[in-house]
């Protein structure tokens, strides 16, 4: 027969796993809720008052966009309640999701821009200097998604690269809040490092130290940041300006 002090020893890890799981559950909501806030002002507020028209593909990306959020905080809830098997279950068909959000991403990248350059809102230096930022976040997104799905049975990695792939598709978020004038530029770069600063955080409290995927993320998007002065080189600018003509 057990002591009562082993039996309290093993439920430990018990409870310091739920906590762990609980606080990337807590983690994929706030995120989610960065999405709803950043596109509030150009689509989402618009949209509750019948104002959006928007060609159907933006549409359709949003309703993409939006499933892999919510695809995100179930796994996040299915992996917190112990659902393994579910989890790895969803987990293959969010792999065909994920492709396809990089897919209908890329689409998007361009034919957003095009079409303010058809509609007579950009010009054609604006719709290249825009160009780079899409690609940037599925380029991003593409990688870290890649490695989550080869790193998917080592559970550390794979979750850790989850969430910052998720984290790739919130710039498009923050960037329109720094376009709305909600938020300055720095402001809005550090909103979209907020979660990975949380999960920086949580892993120096919890395990007294960082896992190295966070700071292999962290420098990644650091370089994904050179997206916006490329956009504003001449040579960028000739090369995406013809590039959106020829698409046009």
């Amino acid at each position: 027969m057990e002591s009562s002090s082993s039996l309290m020893t093993s439920a430990l890890p018990t409870r310091g796993m739920t906590l762990r799981r609980k606080f990337y559950v807590a983690l994929a909501i706030l995120m989610t809720l960065t999405v709803i806030v950043g596109f509030w002002p150009s689509y989402y507020g618009p949209l509750t008052q019948g104002a959006t028209q928007v060609s159907w593909i933006l549409h359709f990306h949003g309703v993409i966009y939006m499933g892999w959020m919510g695809l995100f905080i179930t796994q996040t809830v299915l992996a917190a309640s112990g659902r393994v098997r579910a989890h790895r279950s969803v987990g293959s068909i969010g792999i065909g999701y994920g492709i396809a959000v990089l897919i209908v991403g890329v689409i998007v990248s361009f034919a957003a821009p095009i079409m303010h350059v058809n509609a007579g809102e950009w010009t054609i230096d604006q719709a290249a200097a825009f160009l780079p930022i899409p690609l940037g976040d599925m380029v991003l997104f593409g990688g870290l998604f890649g490695a989550a799905i080869a790193y998917r049975q080592k559970s550390e990695i794979h979750k850790r690269l989850m969430l910052l792939a998720t984290v790739a598709l919130l710039f498009a978020a923050v960037f329109r809040l720094n376009a709305a004038g909600w938020a300055s530029l720095p402001a809005a770069i550090f909103l979209w490092y907020v979660p990975v600063i949380l999960g920086i955080a949580y892993d120096g409290l919890r395990q007294g130290r960082v896992h190295p995927v966070y700071w292999i993320g962290a420098a990644a998007m650091g370089i994904s940041l050179l997206k916006l002065p490329l956009g504003t080189t001449g040579f960028w600018l000739g090369f995406g300006g013809r590039l959106i003509e020829s698409l046009s």
